[in-house]
Formats: structure tokens, sequence, C-alpha cells
């Protein structure tokens, strides 16, 4: 692999952090991508197709990673006012889960801005914010 390859030092980096994330989270019984996920849905019903969007992902992969989450009954799907529409909603377990996995995420959290110092924290979101920024007008819609 060219070590100058930057989808693979991002993915590289990524997968080490949600390791982190992972590994502070399963004392709560949840992954990292799961508890985003019903961080993303917390507040309001959401379509699936907003929701990938949000979490930058395709919709097919969305609905693999909230099967999980509905079978552990912590989402629900219904239709919306469109009846093509699917509309993801937290229940009350998904609620009681985030409850239950907020201090782990907070330790995860904690830990990796300590790893990074503060300067490295938000220098590390501001590089994020700009290269999706300047990345996303370059994907297909």
């Amino acid at each position: 692999m060219d070590p100058t390859c930057t989808c693979y030092a991002l993915r590289k980096l990524a997968r080490s952090v949600t390791r982190l994330y992972d590994q502070h989270l399963a004392a709560a019984g949840i992954k990292a991508t799961q508890f985003a996920l019903l961080r993303h849905v917390e507040h309001e019903a959401l379509p699936i197709t907003h929701l990938a969007t949000l979490m930058g992902m395709e919709r097919t992969t969305l609905t693999r990673n909230l099967r999980p989450l509905a079978d552990a009954g912590w989402v629900a799907q219904a239709a919306g006012k469109d009846a093509r529409v699917r509309v993801i909603t937290i229940t009350a377990e998904g609620r009681s889960k985030i409850r239950e996995a907020k201090a782990a995420w907070r330790k995860a959290q904690a830990e990796l801005e300590q790893a990074l110092g503060d300067e490295g924290t938000k220098s590390l979101h501001a590089e994020i914010g700009f290269a999706m920024a300047r990345v996303a007008p370059l994907l297909q819609q």
C-alpha cells in the first residue's frame, strides 16, 4: 500500500479511534456506530434517507446497521407522511441504552482528547470539517 494514500491513512485512523470507543462502550453492550445512530434519532424521528446523509452512509449500509438496533428494541421504523418514506424513531429502551452508555462514551472521548491534547483535538476537528466541506461536492448524489 502506498504510504501516501490519504484514503488508507484516514481509514486506519478511523478504525483505531473506533476500536478505542468500542473498548469503552462494550461495558454498556453497544458499539460506537450504534451509539452514534441512537444519538442522531434521540431528539427527533428521522427519515432513513436523511439519517443516512447525516451519518455519511449509503442508505443500504444504514439499513444493515439499523437492523441490530431494531432487533434489540432500541429503535423502531414506521411509515412517514408519504408511505414510501421510512422514519426511524428511538424507543424507551434506546433512550435507556444512551443513558447507560454515556459515561463510557465520555471516558473514551476524554482518553482520546488526553492523547491528542487540547490543541491536537481542536486541530483535528478543524481539519476534518475543512476536508468534509471540500470533499462533499465531489460525491455523486
